[in-house]
């Protein structure tokens, strides 16, 4: 329906549902990989990857996303791994929906008006004078790999912590900050986080062993279906419509969040048996 993976949506419903932190993040890599996958491939059949740029992306991505699956599981020793999630959540929605909301606001209230909002890119910034330049033919940029490998090392670590591929990030990124044209945007981004989110899981499964492989399973099939669904009903709104009804959702998942972590329990204490203490 906007054209976003929705694992930073799907975790925090996995963790209302009861499912532990830690195996909601590890399986949620899983369906993005797949749902990357799928778009990468038809991306890549209208030449609409930059395979040299995604390689690049992949060197930091791939970095990121060791150092996060290390991240995972030092916070899971300390036994903090469900409110630096959950915390990390918080912030994210909060972040996403505050932006979209009044984006898709200011965009409903100048259609109002007759008015027609164009955003224009940016001129060259200090981004485009760093070293190490390569030519990216595909993208017709010239600039630095240190950007490229830096957003990629952030998706990465993203990824492993959070089950999120970050597309909903990175894509804005590229068209803003390297000057990608929309389309590879997407292409080249759903070819790394394929990569990226597949090499996740299966640290994940290695090295903590949190991946549900029968969730991850259900969660691919019911995206499936669900991806069939949301283009139907996308193309009944308008671009302004769908971005309010999304931001107020993730708005609301964000708040119920919050009210999960400040909430007292009605149970303080919690009943163990005689080998736990």
């Amino acid at each position: 329906m906007l054209g976003v993976s929705g694992g930073f949506i799907t975790t925090p419903l996995l963790i209302f549902y009861g499912i532990p932190s830690g195996v909601a993040v590890a399986t949620q890599a899983s369906p993005v990989a797949a749902a990357s996958l799928v778009g990468a491939i038809s991306k890549g059949n209208e030449r609409n990857v930059d395979y040299k740029m995604g390689s690049v992306l992949l060197l930091g991505g791939l970095a990121g996303s060791a150092v996060g699956v290390d991240i995972f599981r030092y916070l899971q020793r300390l036994g903090q791994i469900d409110v630096v999630v959950q915390v990390s959540y918080v912030l994210l929605l909060g972040l996403v929906g505050g932006i979209m909301l009044g984006e898709s606001l200011q965009a409903y209230l100048a259609s109002r008006r007759g008015e027609n909002l164009v955003q224009e890119r940016g001129q060259h910034t200090w981004v485009h004078r760093l070293p190490l330049k390569l030519r990216f033919r595909v993208s017709r940029i010239y600039m630095s790999v240190i950007p490229i490998i830096v957003l990629g090392f952030g998706v990465g670590i993203m990824t492993a912590i959070l089950g999120t591929g970050g597309a909903f990030l990175l894509i804005p990124a590229k068209i803003y900050l390297l000057r990608m044209r929309t389309n590879l945007a997407v292409g080249t981004s759903q070819f790394q986080i394929f990569i990226v989110a597949s090499a996740t899981t299966l640290m994940h499964a290695a090295v903590d062993h949190t991946v549900d492989i029968v969730l991850a399973f259900l969660l691919i099939l019911g995206g499936v279906v669900g991806a069939g669904f949301g283009s139907r009903f996308g193309a009944k709104l308008r671009s302004e419509q769908l971005r309010l009804v999304f931001a107020l959702v993730t708005l609301a998942i964000a708040g119920q969040l919050v009210l999960g972590l400040v909430h007292h329990p009605v149970d303080v204490y919690s009943v163990g048996s005689a080998d736990n203490e």
